[in-house]
């Protein structure tokens, strides 16, 4: 399908039909995966189909990087071998040493740490911004920043940004604006008709959706910064090799209708977890009291499957809610079918421990999977005692 004809489906057809071409030789539905380095030339130069050699294109990587950018509503879809991987090959395309980045003071600790650790020694500047004020923004902009980077919800905090309004912002100072989609998918939220330039996501959460695979993307709509991306994709190497792009090919076939089911058993959970007396706070943009509930309603098709709370009692508390869980498995990472409880201050955002991004000590992070709604809430309950 070309793009205009991708403009006239509606995203669950997408996510079925969007570069998953029947293969021309046998007929088979689902693209074949080339699990192959190299290919054979028709003489010096004469490439079949432009493919060469695997680090810098893929037959089965290509139909999960045009299936990307038709779901994101983006001209140009890259995947990578991880979300970090994604992010690396974003931030040297787009900087140089010297230059400046307004980063939100809720996100992944991965994140943080390419920033802080490694991003910095290179001679990249970052500044910490509330994003859901956009005057925090505004306030961090510096005459070298180049970029504004957004996690919306964000990563443990389910924190709001109003993309459009920070779109505005940071395309008056020069800058682009990039939105990690991660937490909501191309599903609920579509940062590039707000004004984004570039979409990431770790690809291992509800896109892949099983916890079967890791991999990353960048989704942009402008067509030379693509080709910018494309070249650093190539010449960095990061790349998802074709087993890899299969399986998130064939997991997100069925995003929407897990999408749906993932937001569904949240928002049953939120709302018990609101009553519960071993509950101080809990963080779900869906609840009404939240303070970016109604951006969330504006730029999002749902609220997601994300849900994070605190608990009476302190870090050592919260702690017990995680060992005591038991179809809620502990361990890291989101978005796939089962369901995952984590205390992110000992475990994904360890990393930002003592800075302007340190998680509170008693907070918990779920990862709402697609289970039985009424045995999730009874889990949970045995678990807060």
């Amino acid at each position: 399908m070309n793009q205009d004809q991708n403009s006239d489906l509606s995203f669950e057809t997408l996510a079925i039909h969007a570069g998953n071409t029947a293969d021309p030789l046998t007929g088979a539905v689902v693209p074949p995966i080339y699990q192959v380095s190299t290919y054979k030339q028709d003489g010096v130069g004469g490439l079949r189909g432009g493919y060469e050699y695997s680090r810098s294109a893929n037959p089965t990587r290509t139909a999960l990087e045009e299936n990307l950018a038709a779901l994101e509503g983006g001209r140009r879809g890259l995947a990578f071998a991880s979300g970090l991987a994604a992010e690396d090959c974003l931030l040297r395309a787009l900087l140089v040493p010297g230059d400046h980045v307004v980063i939100p003071n809720d996100a992944y600790g991965g994140t943080f740490r390419l920033f802080a650790k490694v991003a910095a020694r290179w001679g990249v500047e970052f500044s910490v911004a509330d994003t859901s004020d956009v005057e925090s923004v505004r306030a961090a902009l510096r005459p070298r920043t180049k970029a504004v980077w957004v996690e919306t919800p964000s990563n443990p905090l389910l924190g709001i940004t109003d993309i459009a309004a920070v779109a505005e912002v940071a395309h008056g100072a020069g800058a682009k604006l990039v939105v990690d989609n991660t937490f909501a998918s191309p599903y609920l939220q579509q940062p590039l008709a707000l004004g984004a330039d570039v979409v990431v996501h770790s690809l291992t959460k509800y896109m892949g959706g099983h916890s079967d695979v890791v991999g990353g993307a960048l989704v942009t709509a402008d067509a030379e910064l693509g080709e910018e991306l494309a070249y650093h994709q190539n010449a960095m190497g990061a790349v998802a090799g074709p087993f890899d792009s299969w399986i998130v090919l064939r997991g997100i076939k069925t995003l929407a209708v897990r999408m749906d089911r993932h937001g569904e058993n949240a928002a049953r959970i939120a709302e018990m977890l609101v009553a519960h007396p071993k509950v101080t706070s809990v963080l779900y943009p869906g609840l009404a009291e939240h303070p970016g509930h109604e951006i969330a309603a504006k730029q999002m098709r749902g609220f997601g499957g994300m849900v994070s709370f605190r608990v009476a009692g302190g870090e050592e508390a919260a702690v017990e809610v995680c060992n005591r869980a038991e179809l809620f498995t502990l361990g890291e990472s989101l978005g796939g079918v089962e369901s995952l409880i984590e205390h992110p201050g000992r475990m994904t955002h360890a990393s930002v421990a003592g800075s302007l991004l340190e998680v509170p000590g008693d907070l918990v992070r779920l990862s709402v999977g697609i289970e039985s709604g009424d045995d999730l809430l009874a889990d949970l309950k045995r678990a807060l005692g």
